[in-house]
């Protein structure tokens, strides 16, 4: 390794937008590029919910963008022209007076879901909005504009593009245009498509590849295609998010004069050593090194895709001991945010992501051997090497409830389908031979509340994020870490011994029952596909997590 990589987050980082750092990724820069000629225009307003402060508000979103009428596989297709207008209602307004603000500079973030076929893949479109006044009475309206993320696919056939969540930072400023005061000087306000627009989010159908008619728009009736002459969006490309299938083009804009390319415009894999962090790293330092971890490389990774490092502790209760939870590599696919099924008590706005998990240990979903020492029976010395397997997806459930407070909290509940496999024991330095299939025989259990929506046994563990107004996070966030905790009954064992020796009930009587508490750490996360500098490293070169968390009782 050369040193760390910084990736697009930093551990419980005081930035704008924290409500929800923890669901949008960021990805590699991307060219400006031409937009198709024949174009198709698209203008539709949209009806949104909006979290403020004040509680949950009705907003309008009017999107605008150019998309070519048609492309053949492996051709970029770029939006141009596109703007995002939001209309805020007039308790934004207060919120913004309560933060004496008389001028307002707003960031929008739309999340834009792009699909062919069986394959999906997510978008940011970034807009910047020029400073407004507050007005003293009525709705708010923020047009932004901005390059977008350009798209290619090698594979024909349909690709939709769908307005999903919305996220406004907004600055205030005073009248002379200075930022309001430092505990107060932004405001992140979190949006998804209202029940009235679930039918109506659809931005446009892009054929692509043989025999590809006209591509579909949507929004206002009577649009029309725009002249072969449509401008070009210029500066800069966004990140986006590529699938194998549906990619963007990576670096900058690419030389037009023959001239060889810079290793950053063409995306390659510059030099990613240590950078001087602005905060957490003082100036003309490199970051301390990695402690020594397993491998955790994501194989074919997604713009979804993040990896990290847990470890911990988990009691025995009957031997009034604890076991050590190795360093062990988790990949985890971050799913995309939804209305959840429950309707969300009054003055509150609920958003829900399910994401999903595997450990990750020499090609197998288990966590490296460990060892631990116990007392049995209160003098016995036995030694056993154990590890977890994975007998299922692992699911990480996040509920993001916002409040009328305008804090921000994260109700995340880990469920983890794991066997415990006893590969070695030894008792008072003699070995036991338990075989080569000593395992419980069912996967470790743990009450669950909600047992009917998530059947099958689990190790079930829960942490608590908080995001309080204008303060760093606070908790378990899933892209930053944190503490889970979890209460596990261990199953009885089975298939332990050789010879004609059978060990099952003696390990069971040992070791299984109810009432063993779990606590585990989990690191910062990598974000695979990211190639935005933070403060702090987050991924080492080789794109593997650059924080190892420290067990704690």
């Amino acid at each position: 390794m050369k040193g760390p990589r910084p990736t697009s987050r930093s551990a419980r980082a005081r930035v704008r937008g924290a409500t929800i750092a923890a669901f949008v990724a960021l990805a590699p820069l991307l060219p400006a590029a031409a937009v198709a000629v024949g174009t198709l225009k698209v203008d539709t307003a949209l009806p949104y919910v909006c979290a403020l402060p004040s509680g949950p508000q009705a907003a309008t979103v009017r999107i605008t963008a150019a998309f070519p009428e048609r492309t053949d596989v492996g051709e970029e297709i770029r939006p141009a022209d596109v703007t995002t207008t939001v209309e805020l209602p007039a308790a934004a307004v207060a919120d913004l007076a309560a933060l004496q603000a008389a001028t307002v500079r707003a960031e929008t973030r739309l999340t834009v879901a792009v699909a062919q076929g069986e394959q999906h893949a997510e978008a940011t479109w970034r807009g910047t909005a020029q400073p407004v006044d507050v007005p003293a009475e009525g709705p708010l309206v923020l047009t932004a504009t901005g390059d977008v993320p350009s798209l290619t696919t090698d594979r024909a056939g349909e690709l939709t593009l769908t307005a999903g969540s919305l996220a406004v930072d907004l600055a205030p400023g005073t009248a002379e245009g200075t930022t309001a005061a430092p505990a107060t000087a932004s405001l992140s306000v979190l949006c998804a498509p209202g029940p009235d627009a679930q039918d109506r989010t659809l931005l446009a159908t892009v054929p692509v590849g043989d025999g590809a008619g006209t591509g579909t728009p949507t929004g206002e009736p009577g649009t029309t295609p725009a002249s072969p002459s449509a401008p070009t969006p210029t500066g800069p490309g966004l990140p986006s998010r590529p699938l194998p299938s549906l990619r963007t083009a990576p670096g900058d804009a690419e030389p037009t004069d023959g001239a060889p390319k810079d290793p950053k415009a063409a995306g390659q894999q510059a030099d990613r050593g240590p950078k001087a962090a602005d905060e957490g790293t003082p100036p003309g330092t490199t970051p301390a090194p990695r402690p020594p971890a397993p491998s955790c490389l994501t194989k074919d990774p997604t713009p979804m895709s993040l990896s990290a490092y847990i470890t911990g502790y988990a009691n025995v209760r009957k031997l009034n001991g604890a076991s050590l939870i190795p360093v062990s590599c988790i990949l985890i696919e971050q799913g995309l945010m939804e209305f959840p099924p429950d309707p969300p008590p009054e003055g509150e706005f609920h958003m829900f992501t399910l994401s999903h998990g595997n450990l990750s240990y020499q090609g197998r979903k288990q966590t490296p051997p460990f060892t631990a020492t116990f007392l049995t029976f209160d003098f016995q010395p036995v030694t056993a090497t154990m590890v977890l397997e994975q007998t299922g997806p692992i699911t990480i459930s996040t509920l993001l409830r916002i409040v009328a407070t305008g804090d921000n909290y994260l109700d995340n509940t880990v469920r983890a389908p794991l066997v415990l496999r006893v590969l070695d024991v030894k008792v008072d330095g003699v070995k036991l031979d338990v075989g080569p299939s000593c395992r419980t025989a069912t996967s470790l259990t743990s009450p669950d509340p909600q047992a009917a929506r998530y059947p099958g046994d689990h190790l079930l563990m829960t942490g608590l994020g908080k995001i309080p107004l204008g303060e760093p996070a606070q908790g378990y966030i899933l892209t930053s870490g944190g503490p889970l905790t979890g209460e596990v009954t261990i199953p009885a064992f089975k298939g332990c011994g050789s010879g004609g020796e059978n060990f099952d009930r003696l390990l069971t009587a040992s070791i299984s029952g109810p009432g063993n508490y779990v606590k585990q750490m989990q690191g910062q996360t990598c974000t695979v596909l990211s190639d935005v500098p933070t403060d702090d490293p987050q991924c080492t070169e080789d794109l593997q997590p650059y924080v190892v968390p420290k067990p704690e009782r």
